[in-house]
């Protein structure tokens, strides 16, 4: 077997070979490596939005939601996991979709679920350049660190196979960590400080006065954007050798993100009160600051990255479906594969750049997508393609209420968040809070 040069898509000798070696090479993940792919996935930016939703819906609110958010994704995690299993050929949510609507259903769930994957790649993108700025004391045009974010999550973005990720995800998950704990710390150091000590500190129990319907909605989609983990899961579980074993998976990161997000959410704004940022390490203190995003740009960025690998897997495979090129292990593949990547890293920079405030971009997402890919889109999964008999026998009338309460927990989110977010950023530019699109002033 060799390649012609001249044409680099044209395979001289039996293609069976290049055939397996791409199968293989894309089935490697077992369920440890599923978890640790998945914690790159999901625990990043949400944790650091918590602590300003907890700080708009006050202390009780706030753990009620990040506890009741996390187990509700949980469990709709596991619908996705049952129709991966019931329907092994299910590769992205877009193929969900065909098996639902048809091939309606398959475009737009398609466009749904790359649109929130780009999305994601800009949050990240939106991140790292705050993260950047902070560092540098703003030394430089914002614009100009918005692109040098976006050539490093291009470039961490190149490996093609999740197995490769999950290398990284070590080090991604000691990154948030280790920045988390920084800003918890140096938190309560100070507050521990101030005139009055902890009992000084101004938070609450209960959301702040004179909260707006649309303030609130962003704070509780916000909490929402940190269990998006669901989006990819048909992705990773289809380069999985023992996909039964996705259960374990869930919980494990079920449990890690509750935790992480409510400890993170409760103890921050404890210490630091209604004038908590987003993101969190904003509230850090000047120089603790500086250290807790030098230490988070590994999370951002190859958190950030997953996402475009995704969501160039599905272009690139349904663009090439059926050829060796899908493989990526052929001159034709690694070019279509960087040239493919490079767009949606260019798109995710104008999203950054068109929509430039953390939270209302991160609440943007949550309703848009993650309203679907979270809640409404596994309760119907749930009761069209798992279900078996009437939702009202006797062995389905529990989960049938539970997966209808979660369908309209789904078009609450949609529609509320939607019009909370559009509100909002209406209102920031009016008050003239935040800084233009596409332009050099900082940002935070």
């Amino acid at each position: 077997m060799r390649v012609d040069e001249n044409n680099p898509d044209a395979i001289v000798g039996d293609t069976a070979v290049l055939e397996a070696q791409g199968e293989k090479h894309f089935s490697r993940l077992g369920w440890k490596r599923l978890t640790v792919v998945l914690i790159v996935e999901a625990i990043a930016l949400g944790a650091l939005s918590i602590p300003s939703a907890f700080a708009t819906l006050g202390m009780v609110p706030g753990v009620i939601l990040s506890i009741g958010l996390g187990l509700i994704a949980i469990y709709t995690s596991y619908v996705v996991g049952q129709v991966k299993l019931a329907y092994p050929h299910v590769a992205h949510y877009a193929d969900a979709g065909r098996l639902m609507f048809g091939r309606w259903g398959y475009e737009v769930i398609g466009v749904m679920f790359v649109l929130e994957l780009v999305f994601l790649v800009g949050s990240h993108c939106l991140t790292g350049t705050i993260a950047l700025l902070n560092i540098s004391n703003n030394a430089t045009c914002s614009l100009a660190f918005g692109v040098v974010s976006a050539v490093i999550l291009f470039a961490v973005a190149l490996p093609p196979s999740f197995s490769e990720v999950a290398i990284l995800g070590y080090i991604d998950f000691v990154s948030i960590m280790l920045a988390i704990g920084i800003t918890v710390i140096a938190t309560g150091v100070m507050a521990g400080k101030q005139v009055g000590g902890l009992a000084a500190v101004n938070w609450s129990a209960w959301p702040k006065d004179n909260l707006t319907f649309a303030e609130a909605f962003i704070a509780v989609t916000n909490i929402i954007f940190a269990y998006s983990f669901a989006v990819c899961q048909f992705s990773f579980m289809d380069e999985m050798h023992t996909p039964a074993d996705f259960v374990k998976s869930i919980w494990a990161l079920g449990i890690i993100e509750v935790v992480i997000y409510t400890m993170t959410g409760g103890l921050i704004y404890a210490f630091v009160g209604q004038d908590v940022q987003s993101p969190a390490l904003l509230s850090a203190g000047y120089l603790m600051a500086k250290i807790a995003f030098g230490v988070a740009l590994p999370v951002i960025f190859i958190s950030g990255s997953i996402n475009g690998t995704v969501v160039a897997r599905y272009i690139h495979g349904r663009v090439y479906k059926g050829t060796v090129t899908r493989f990526i292990n052929t001159k034709k593949g690694w070019f279509t594969w960087i040239g493919l990547l490079a767009f949606i890293t260019a798109i995710a920079w104008v999203i950054a750049e068109a929509i430039p405030f953390f939270s209302d971009l991160l609440s943007i997402m949550s309703a848009l997508f993650i309203s679907g890919f979270t809640f409404y889109l596994p309760a119907l999964m749930w009761f069209m393609l798992i279900k078996k008999g009437k939702w009202y026998a006797k062995e389905n009338l529990f989960l049938s209420i539970v997966n209808g309460i979660v369908f309209a927990i789904g078009m609450v989110v949609l529609v509320a968040g939607t019009y909370s977010s559009i509100v909002d950023i209406i209102n920031q530019y009016k008050e003239g809070t935040v800084r233009g699109a596409f332009t050099c002033a900082p940002i935070g």
